[in-house]
């Protein structure tokens, strides 16, 4: 969707607000330097492998009112947990997220993601994919490096 070229072209920490429509009405950024730092410090991507072949995200979703408020309230969450710079809160929040997204989206996951997100389960704060589960990344949320991890570069507004 939208949020992935948003991602790809708006530069710093971006929060999107949509009304029914593929484009936001509303995008709010941040660009504060600490808070963007702290984003690069408590993110980790470890790659998925392939889409397996047959893959269909879309099968058997659950998508509903109660489904979409809570990765909704995740992620504000979520947002606030990265502007008040808590580690900790950030890892639950982006758990959360991935929870709710998981409810919605069954499909998104398959035993080879299962084991990976269980391989880091116990020493990182919070996981969620990329991807929509198949190919892309694990990404974690963690207060130390993760094994296999790499860390992001947040793009900054004079970098262009």
């Amino acid at each position: 969707g939208s949020q992935h070229a948003i991602g790809l072209v708006v530069p710093g920490l971006n929060i999107s607000y949509y009304d029914a429509e593929y484009w936001p009405y509303k995008i709010d950024s941040v660009h504060d330097e600490e808070i963007l730092r702290f984003i690069e410090s408590s993110l980790y991507l470890v790659p998925l492998g392939p889409r397996q072949s047959g893959f269909d995200v879309l099968a058997d979703t659950n998508i509903d009112r109660e489904n979409a408020r809570a990765l909704s309230e995740a992620t504000v969450n979520c947002w606030n947990a990265i502007l008040a710079q808590d580690v900790q809160a950030f890892g639950k929040y982006v758990r959360e997220s991935y929870e709710a997204q998981i409810v919605m989206f069954p499909h998104m996951v398959n035993e080879s993601v299962v084991k990976l997100i269980d391989k880091y389960r116990d020493s990182t704060l919070g996981w969620k994919l990329s991807g929509a589960g198949g190919g892309g990344y694990l990404i974690l949320v963690n207060d130390k490096p993760v094994e296999d991890g790499f860390q992001i570069i947040v793009r900054r507004e004079d970098l262009y």
